[in-house]
């Protein structure tokens, strides 16, 4: 309980803690055989919620707010995530082209769950991914690189930042990383400054949380229904 009191009391430590809690659990995936991918998964989705639940009350600006700005975003950027394609617009390939590595390197292994369990257990953990993906992963992200990375690069006073203040290098920085944490990394890049506009025009995160969640939400219908599962 005093860890948790040491993270609620800094402002560093509630934004940032969640996220890389959230992060370690994702590369602990698949660690402990196939299957444990998805147990793991069903886990940190669980850990997320109470990561968030913990957050709220110490973190203001993670309020979720729906607008046709959002809509529009989360719309337009899931329709760039499925529409990129070629040669370098994944990890898989790029470290090729550029020399890096002979052979393709799979960035993550597709993650589909009807190659390991039976029809019950598969759609559980289709279902807690799309429900993760759509009301887990944005607020934790938003408020890392939104709230704290991009105001952090331009001072580590970061609070003393306001959301709504351009600042070359962080926006392109904050989009950067958050592009190559992805497969996707072109879309990612893309995406994070679609992400970055909305709460450089709303002062907020919630649209950025709204259209981050529209975003994944669609993409898990996507992959579900055409199959795609090297999305996820």
């Amino acid at each position: 309980m005093r860890f948790v009191e040491k993270i609620r009391s800094s402002p560093i430590a509630v934004r940032v803690a969640p996220f890389f809690i959230f992060v370690l659990l994702t590369a602990a995936q698949g660690k402990f055989g196939a299957d444990s991918a998805y147990w793991f998964y069903l886990a940190k989705t669980l850990v997320g919620l109470w990561l968030i639940w913990e957050m709220r009350p110490f973190v203001f600006e993670m309020r979720w707010v729906i607008s046709w700005e959002a809509i529009v975003v989360g719309v337009g950027v899931f329709a760039l995530w499925v529409g990129i394609s070629g040669e370098w617009a994944t990890q898989n390939s790029l470290w090729v082209k550029l020399g890096f590595s002979s052979s393709p390197q799979k960035f993550t292994a597709a993650w589909n769950p009807n190659e390991h369990f039976g029809s019950a257990l598969a759609w559980l953990f289709v279902v807690t991914r799309i429900l993760g993906s759509t009301f887990i992963v944005p607020p934790l992200e938003e408020v890392f690189y939104r709230s704290f990375l991009y105001r952090y690069l331009a001072s580590q006073n970061f609070l003393s930042v306001p959301l709504n203040k351009f600042l070359p290098i962080p926006f392109f920085v904050t989009a950067f990383i958050f592009g190559i944490s992805h497969n996707e990394w072109l879309a990612g890049i893309l995406c994070g400054a679609a992400f970055q506009w909305l709460v450089l025009r709303k002062n907020q995160l919630g649209d950025a949380m709204t259209a981050h969640a529209i975003t994944n939400f669609l993409l898990g219908i996507w992959v579900v229904a055409r199959g795609a599962w090297q999305f996820w």
